[in-house]
Parts: structure tokens; C-alpha cells; sequence
């Protein structure tokens, strides 16, 4: 009796939720529709007239913020109240207010929130729950402030080590290893209260071109796509993702002539929505990179990207306001001619709400600037990164070289004074050699004649690929006693193979430089694994 009285108030429940919704979408206007279906962004820590203004009369349905709108956690947290307040007090509904947090080179919560290490190392651990952890930890600094979605993860495979803007921001290389890692971040996030957006669908990780800069191909048959591709969104999908994020880049396997993902129903419509049956949120990535704009102003791609499919149309960090206004009343435009229909924009309107109200956006109430930091717990966090580095750190070792014995050598950055004391546990066995960023003639010259004298050497780098003077300080050490520390970028082993071993510490950050301290001196054990491959 007592579950049956559970399952009526349940079915109850979702029947005023649709209701709800119905009577919503029933008494917008067209205008206040379409608006819905646009991502604004903003260009200071505060809200100017003309914003303000904007807000209360166009009404858009999201809003992203990017590093200039970020001073800390206090201004954010006053900064999205004054969104919600504008935008209400004209009665609007709610923004979904997002924010790019991958953790590692992308993160525009920084100063005074958690800094999280590259997400190729929470990969190497290979444990679930962390991942879970560490998506409900950003979830909750992202809820302190009053930001509810988070532009992230990124579900693109980095399968070309040269790709210029996927690089570090990838889980991995393998899917079998980064789809559980995905999908439980994903859960992490949204368990939390925040929407997640996987991107850059169908995949951004085997391009040599940056799409923010031109329009990348990608020409994989079907087969391939299917088997490397898409299976990270695919696992997305089955952890129930609510915003998949499509990529300006051609995919000749879906159109014979270049356009970009975001804007072909091939892509969008056809295989997203039919083929894979996603019925989640589907968001154009920004229109305003130039593998778009170079080729169409802000409101024909919009019209192109809602006819493809898209429910969310992101408006990036570099269109005014009055552009913003015109790509929207060009779309209202458009509908009102018969070259969008009615149906298509009710049913990417009916989607945006379904969301604000599973994660409590249509209740939204403002929140205390001055009890932010109460609300972030970044001691908790902090221990969680530490956590994160004891259990991904990575060892490839084919010749018992770690921990390291006899005379040590360590060549470092002088930039990084912090390897030298971590890793100083041996006066007399150990020789530090500091060297230049960008090391000299002469510096390359002394590192190889110390190197000669010691019975192992231990080379730091950050991200050497991108200077090649780091490149020539590793290529003079002698490859058989050397082993490789990559304090950036671990793409960087796959240049020397010939080493006798490969320490990944996937990230600069000072308790990563602890970590592989003790391991290289067989004071901790490694326990990660390797997330990347380009055997093929």
C-alpha cells in the first residue's frame, strides 16, 4: 500500500513537472523563445547599463563566463546573482550559467578555487570513484559561486599527438580506458547539481588544425568513427549526459562538401538525435571561432545551426551585444518567413526547460558573497589533488631504473627550485644541475658532462615539444642510464623512445614534483597507467 501511495505521488509529481513546463513554453512569446535558445557571454567582473539592460529586455537562456569575468570567488558568486536578478526582474526565467572547467590548462575558476591537475591524469589512475569525486568536488565550488553547467569534460580521444588544441585537455588516447573515467565524471557533476556538456562531438582529437582558428577535416570512414571516435560520447550518453557539444570541423563521412559539425543535419540531427537517439540538450560550440565566422555572420550560422538540430547556440567571448540582438531577431525572422518552423524551436525550448527544472534552476535563490569560502571546502579538495598525483603518477621502467641508484644526476628547470628540494634526500649520491627554460650552448654542454659521470640521470621538462632547446638538453643525455620526467606534457616520451625510463607527472603543480620525488627514490610506489598510445 505504502509503495503504490509512493508511486502515485511519483507519477503525480511528473505530471505537474510536465504541466509545468506545457503552461511555460505556452505563454512565451516567439522572441522570448528563440532568446532561450542563445548563450551570451559578458566582458567584465561586473555587469555594465548596456548589459544589465540586455539581460532584462532580450532574456537569453544562458550565459557563460570566461577568465576576464573572474576576480573571485566572492565577485563571482555577486556576479551571478546580478545575472539571475536582471534577467528575473523582467520575468525571465532563470540562466543556466556555465563555465569552461576541465581542470588542467582550461579552468576559468581559478584564483581562489581548487586547481585541478590535467584530466590525462585522473585517467592514469584508473579508479572510478575518483573520477566520481573529483566531477562532485568542481560541482561544488561551481554551485558556491551560482554557476549550474559546466562546459566539460571533453570527450575527444587524443589520437594525433600533433593536434594544437585538444592536447592536454583529453582524458586519454584509449576509449576502453576513458570511458569509464568519463562517464563517472559525468556523474560526479550532475549528482552535484551541475549540467555536464561532453564535447567536441562526433571528436576533436585527430585534427592538426585548431577550429578556432580554421575549419579542421577529419576523413575517418564510418568504421573507424565508430570503433575510436565515438565511443567515448556513446559511454557520455549511457551515464546520462544532458549537453553534448558539437565541433566546428567537416567530417567527410556525413558531407561530401567542407561544413562544419555544428552546423549539418548529418551530424546533428541525423546522427546525434536518429541514429545514437540522444534526446538531451545538444550546443553548438562557440560561433564566433573561425572555422564559422570566417564563412558566416553570427545570424545566418545561428539559423544554419538551429536548422541542423541545435537547441543551445553559443555566442562566444568576442560578439557584442547588438550582434547578439540581431542573430536572435533574425532567427525570430526566419521562423516568422516559414524557414524555421514553429515545432523545431518548441522542441529545443521544451529541452532548455526540462533542464532548469531538473537541476533547480527555475527555483533559483540568490546566495551570500560573503559565505562563499565557507561553501567551496578547498581544504577537502585540496587533499583531494594530492590524492590524485599519489595515485597517477606514472612509471614506464624496462630496465629497473627507479627507484634510482648508485650517483644520481637530476637536470631541472631553475624555474622549478621545488624539484631540488623534494627530491634532496641523499647529499652525497645526488648532484642537482639547474638549467635554463630555454637552455643555453653552454648549459647543454655542462648538463652532458655531468651526465657522463653519473650512473643515472634524471631529466625534468616542461613542456619541452614546444622548445627545442629542451628537445637537445634531453637528446645529450646518454639514453641508456636517463630516465624522462614530464612535469607538462607526457606526449613528450613518444619523442625519445630509446630511454631507459619514463616518469609521467602529468602536471607543474608542486605536489606533483613531491610525488615523483618519492618514487623516484623508492619511497612511494607508482601506481598510474599510461593513458596515452600512438602506435597506429
Amino acid at each position: 500500500m505504502i509503495a503504490c501511495l509512493a508511486h502515485l505521488l511519483a507519477l503525480a509529481s511528473l505530471s505537474a513537472q510536465v504541466s509545468e513546463k506545457a503552461d511555460t513554453l505556452h505563454n512565451m512569446t516567439l522572441e522570448q523563445k528563440v532568446a532561450q535558445m542563445f548563450m551570451v557571454s559578458f566582458f567584465g567582473a561586473q555587469l555594465t547599463e548596456t548589459e544589465s539592460a540586455f539581460l532584462r529586455e532580450v532574456q537569453p537562456g544562458a550565459a557563460v563566463l570566461f577568465g576576464r569575468n573572474v576576480e573571485s570567488p566572492e565577485q563571482v558568486t555577486a556576479l551571478t546573482n546580478s545575472y539571475q536578478q536582471e534577467i528575473m526582474s523582467w520575468g525571465g526565467l532563470p540562466l543556466l550559467i556555465a563555465v569552461d572547467q576541465e581542470g588542467g590548462p582550461i579552468q576559468h575558476l581559478q584564483e581562489g578555487f581548487t586547481r585541478f591537475p590535467a584530466p590525462m591524469l585522473l585517467t592514469a589512475t584508473q579508479d572510478e570513484d575518483l573520477a566520481y569525486d573529483v566531477g562532485a568536488a568542481m560541482a561544488a565550488e561551481m554551485r558556491a559561486v551560482g554557476v549550474n553547467m559546466n562546459l566539460a569534460p571533453v570527450g575527444d580521444l587524443l589520437t594525433n599527438a600533433f593536434n594544437p588544441i585538444i592536447d592536454r585537455r583529453a582524458f586519454g588516447s584509449d576509449p576502453k580506458m576513458v570511458a569509464p573515467i568519463l562517464m563517472n565524471f559525468i556523474r560526479g557533476l550532475q549528482d552535484n547539481g551541475v549540467v555536464a556538456t561532453v564535447k567536441h562531438f562526433p571528436g576533436h582529437g585527430d585534427t592538426s588544425e585548431d577550429s578556432h582558428l580554421e575549419l579542421p577535416a577529419i576523413h575517418h570512414d564510418r568504421r573507424r568513427l565508430d570503433s575510436v571516435e565515438l565511443r567515448p560520447f556513446v559511454a557520455a550518453f549511457d551515464a546520462g549526459v544532458s549537453t553534448v557539444m558539437v565541433a566546428h570541423i567537416w567530417f567527410s563521412a556525413f558531407d561530401a562538401e567542407p561544413l562544419p559539425a555544428s552546423l549539418s543535419v548529418n551530424v546533428v540531427e541525423g546522427l546525434l538525435r536518429e541514429e545514437l537517439g540522444y534526446d538531451g540538450l545538444i550546443m553548438t560550440d562557440a560561433l564566433d571561432m573561425d572555422a564559422v565566422d570566417t564563412r558566416y555572420d553570427a545570424s545566418e550560422a545561428s539559423i544554419r545551426a538551429i536548422k541542423a538540430g541545435n537547441d543551445l547556440i553559443a555566442i562566444g567571448a568576442h560578439v557584442g551585444t547588438q550582434r547578439i540582438r540581431k542573430a536572435i531577431s533574425d532567427v525570430v525572422a526566419a521562423v516568422r518567413a516559414g524557414h524555421i518552423t514553429l515545432e523545431r524551436i518548441d522542441d529545443s525550448v521544451e529541452r532548455i526547460i526540462r533542464v532548469k527544472q531538473h537541476y533547480g534552476v527555475l527555483d533559483w535563490s540568490p546566495l551570500d558573497p560573503d559565505t562563499t569560502r565557507e561553501r567551496l571546502d578547498l581544504l577537502a579538495h585540496d587533499r583531494l589533488v594530492t590524492y590524485l598525483f599519489e595515485r597517477g603518477v606514472t612509471v614506464l621502467d624496462s630496465q629497473d631504473m627507479i627507484p634510482v641508484q648508485g650517483k644520481v644526476l637530476f637536470v631541472y628547470p631553475g624555474t622549478r627550485p621545488r624539484i631540488r628540494r623534494e627530491c634532496d634526500r641523499r647529499v652525497e649520491e645526488h648532484e642537482f644541475l639547474s638549467v635554463s627554460g630555454s637552455p643555453k650552448e653552454g648549459e647543454l654542454t655542462w648538463a652532458s658532462e655531468a651526465a657522463q659521470e653519473a650512473d643515472t640521470v634524471a631529466v625534468f621538462t616542461l613542456n619541452n615539444i614546444d622548445d627545442p632547446r629542451q628537445i637537445q638538453l634531453v637528446e645529450a643525455m646518454p639514453a641508456h642510464k636517463t630516465i624522462l620526467v614530464t612535469l607538462w606534457n607526457p606526449i613528450e616520451m613518444f619523442i625519445y623512445p630509446e630511454l631507459a625510463a619514463y616518469v609521467q607527472g602529468y602536471s607543474p603543480m608542486s605536489r606533483a614534483t613531491k610525488v615523483i620525488c618519492e618514487v623516484l627514490l623508492g619511497e612511494r610506489q607508482a601506481f598510474g597507467s599510461m593513458p596515452l598510445g600512438f602506435a597506429s
